[in-house]
């Protein structure tokens, strides 16, 4: 039984709408579903699930189920209709509900908002994003695939303008103890950070918070923000905004492999600064991000111990197997290139760290391999593996049948936004694996107070076998060890 229907005037938010679809995925009967805006792509990704397209346009909600029966059709569409109702409630009036704003600059009129989170399509984010810059709003956009030309002209408009943009592509922020997009639940404290990542941002303040750390504002700035192109216009104003925040006394900058001379002039920015300024930029020779998180812990006068670990049950590694990453995280991905290539050589991936160890279009595994499951080529119409892992889940079966496979190192991504439940997503899959002699090596990024539980998530990957690590740089290490002698370096 199959279902597409179009609803107009119904515009949610793409994060929404993919933690809707996911819901909708899970009942009994239904086969497929896709709930999302009808865009090109969306359409596209429809098409490609033999649902037939009518007429719209990407300003109107598409709405495609397949499922065994006529009762879990309807089942289907009702749970549809519940889940998009909770996700958007109108503030009722005496008059009844106010009409929807058509523009960010008119909501922004009729609300005391100081803050725009921008989810639209990237190809339509950067029209959003300039209405909520004239808005004066400190404007978040976390859309994807937003051309690198359209990231420089808003950043250099929003300069004008004195407004700070994070993003695009900024998937965590956390602004006066408000959590944005991707992100976990801290305490506050006189931290804060300036982060052109995302996970590498999570794992920050998770590791910080295990540490009674708090942080008073995460300011993410998307992850090319610190590139030659970009010039890092969006780190520079958000180290200003923090220098002259009262609750801030400490300020981390952390990112992906920045561009040399960008790195260079944003530390010359921050000695200026009146604030204290500690760096985690990942590269070559630059300490891991737990060590920078030490660092830190150390300058907020806190008292530093080694996050915990758990072991697992396989000790070794396959005889001559390779390293294989798979990870929903591309700083955690990033950063265990960085130190697998220290001990191994190049390590291959879909962003690699140097372009001659690109993978080849299909993107198998080929030697020592690192997956980012989260990199814009694999999102694009579906949702972020922190939210659907099944695509990672599949993958990491067809690397246990591989017999090349050495050691497998993953990553768990907890807090708002997430999965409700990613390690029994996982879990299955991972005892398959240990059940093979495959060793499988679990990062978990998470707080005390995510609301997937750290102890739980942690019980169910070590219970299948899984040696389960709070820091990544660990982690690695770990996996490293794993690896039989006689391994390929």
């Amino acid at each position: 039984m199959r279902s597409v229907q179009v609803r107009r005037g119904a515009y949610v938010d793409s994060v929404t709408l993919m933690q809707v679809s996911r819901r909708v995925s899970a009942l009994d009967g239904v086969a497929a579903a896709l709930v999302a805006m009808a865009t090109d792509l969306n359409l596209e990704l429809a098409a490609g699930m033999g649902f037939g397209l009518p007429d719209t346009s990407p300003n109107e909600l598409l709405v495609a189920v397949e499922a065994t029966s006529d009762a879990a059709l309807r089942d289907a569409l009702a749970e549809v209709d519940v889940a998009l109702a909770e996700a958007s409630r109108p503030a009722a009036t005496g008059f009844g509900s106010a009409p929807a704003p058509a523009t960010v600059r008119a909501a922004a009129a009729r609300s005391d908002a100081t803050v725009a989170l921008i989810s639209t399509p990237g190809a339509y984010a950067f029209a959003d994003a300039v209405d909520a810059v004239d808005a004066g709003l400190l404007t978040m956009v976390f859309s994807d695939n937003v051309p690198l030309e359209q990231e420089v002209a808003l950043k250099e408009y929003a300069d004008r303008a004195g407004v700070l943009v994070m993003g695009p592509d900024c998937g965590t922020a956390v602004v006066g103890g408000v959590g944005l997009g991707f992100a976990n639940v801290v305490r506050p404290g006189p931290v804060g950070i300036v982060a052109a990542s995302g996970t590498g941002a999570q794992h920050l303040m998770s590791l910080l918070d295990g540490a009674d750390v708090g942080v008073s504002h995460c300011l993410g700035v998307g992850g090319r923000d610190l590139s030659a192109a970009v010039g890092a216009r969006s780190t520079l104003r958000a180290l200003d905004l923090l220098d002259a925040d009262e609750a801030t006394s400490l300020v981390v900058v952390v990112s992906k492999p920045p561009a040399a001379e960008v790195a260079e002039a944003v530390r010359a920015h921050a000695a200026a600064l009146s604030t204290p300024v500690l760096f985690g930029l990942l590269g070559p020779g630059q300490p891991d991000l737990t060590a920078t998180a030490a660092s830190v812990v150390a300058a907020a006068g806190g008292t530093w111990t080694a996050p915990e670990h758990w072991t697992g049950a396989v000790p070794a590694g396959r005889p001559g197997g390779f390293l294989r990453g798979l990870f929903a995280g591309g700083t955690l991905c990033d950063e265990a290139m960085l130190l697998a290539a220290d001990a191994l050589g190049p390590v291959r991936s879909n962003i690699p760290l140097d372009p001659g160890w690109a993978l080849g279009d299909d993107l198998g595994s080929e030697g020592h391999t690192m997956m980012d499951f989260g990199d814009d080529r694999l999102t694009q119409g579906r949702p972020h593996p922190m939210i659907d892992g099944s695509l990672r889940v599949d993958r990491l079966r067809a690397e246990v049948a591989d017999g090349s496979t050495g050691v497998l190192l993953l990553d768990v991504v907890l807090g708002l936004g997430s999965a409700d439940d990613p390690a029994t997503e996982l879990a299955l899959a991972v005892r398959e694996a240990t059940d093979a002699g495959v060793p499988v090596v679990v990062t978990v990024v998470g707080t005390r107070d995510d609301p997937q539980g750290l102890r739980a998530q942690v019980a169910a990957l070590n219970d299948a076998g899984a040696w389960v690590y709070l820091s990544n740089s660990e982690a690695v290490r770990c996996a490293l060890g794993l690896l039989a002698p006689g391994s390929p370096a």
